[in-house]
């Protein structure tokens, strides 16, 4: 067993991470809206800690493409293997979804299709394109996979005009073969300032105590602003079973608070930085930062 293993071994959750899970009857509408549109939620699938308090509130994050990823990074709880072809009802399931469950913001992320010559970037833009039909006045914000960093490939998403695009960093440069499949950090970086130099509002996300140093979560923030990144959510990791990264550290409110304003300093419009936060949590208040509103 390794060192890091064995560190794990003795790690115990601290109070503040300790949640109470609930089922109200607006969770069980969001969980029955989802099921019978035949709908993924990264909510579900990446046993978000989030979920109960989201879905409560009327708000999912929709999965699209799947529940079954062609990567496999060692912090991601999401299936691994060969998925099916894309869903072609799935655009217009999403957009039922977000009307009746009367969003005004929704996420969209998916899992990676590394199998599909265009990595999925089509069924982004048709999944956009039917939520601005059904839901004008709803706010779109995707959370895409790198798409290998393919100017072609992004312009198909970037040209639906959704109002966010998030693609998540994930954790530090020295990190990243560690915890991450094929993903690259540089890859990662080029599909942010990509979409930041075309105008996009772009977000990115970091996950901390996987072992990194507070000088490289400040370099990571330093290259998401360079490339041009201007909202930032920042929490903490934790292992979805035994089989996956172990947990190096569980980082303390406070600290999480003190890189909240290092990102401000660093001019990131919005910054969500707490332990509990994911990349989706309470994603609506970023984007009235962003605009002052």
């Amino acid at each position: 067993m390794s060192r890091l293993n064995d560190k794990e071994s003795v790690l115990h959750k601290p109070d503040w991470l300790k949640i109470r899970l609930s089922v109200t009857p607006g969770y069980s509408e969001v969980k029955k809206i989802v099921r019978e549109h035949h709908l993924h939620t990264i909510c579900s699938s990446g046993r978000c800690p989030n979920q109960g308090e989201c879905w409560k509130n009327g708000t999912a994050t929709f999965m699209i493409l799947g529940d079954i990823c062609t990567r496999g990074c060692r912090f991601c709880a999401t299936q691994t293997g060969r998925p099916s072809a894309p869903d072609p009802k799935e655009p217009a399931n999403v957009a039922e979804s977000v009307s009746l469950m009367k969003l005004r913001h929704v996420v969209v992320t998916s899992v990676t299709r590394d199998d599909l010559p265009d990595g999925g970037a089509r069924q982004w833009a048709e999944t956009v394109k039917a939520i601005r039909e059904q839901n004008p006045n709803t706010v779109i914000e995707l959370l895409i996979p790198d798409l290998d960093a393919r100017p072609e490939l992004i312009d198909i998403v970037v040209d639906a005009r959704p109002d966010i695009i998030g693609h998540n960093l994930e954790t530090v440069a020295r990190l990243t073969p560690l915890v991450r499949s094929r993903a690259k950090y540089p890859t990662s970086l080029s599909t942010l300032k990509y979409m930041s130099d075309r105008g996009v509002i772009t977000k990115s996300g970091l996950m901390l105590g996987l072992g990194e140093t507070e000088e490289e979560v400040l370099q990571a923030m330093r290259d998401l602003r360079a490339a041009g990144v201007q909202i930032l959510t920042l929490g903490q990791y934790l292992r979805p079973t035994m089989e996956h990264y172990p947990v190096a550290a569980y980082i303390t409110p406070e600290k999480f608070e003190w890189y909240k304003q290092k990102a401000l300093e660093m001019g990131f419009g919005f910054c969500a930085s707490a332990p509990m936060v994911r990349s989706s949590y309470k994603a609506e208040m970023a984007l009235k930062a962003i605009k002052g509103l």
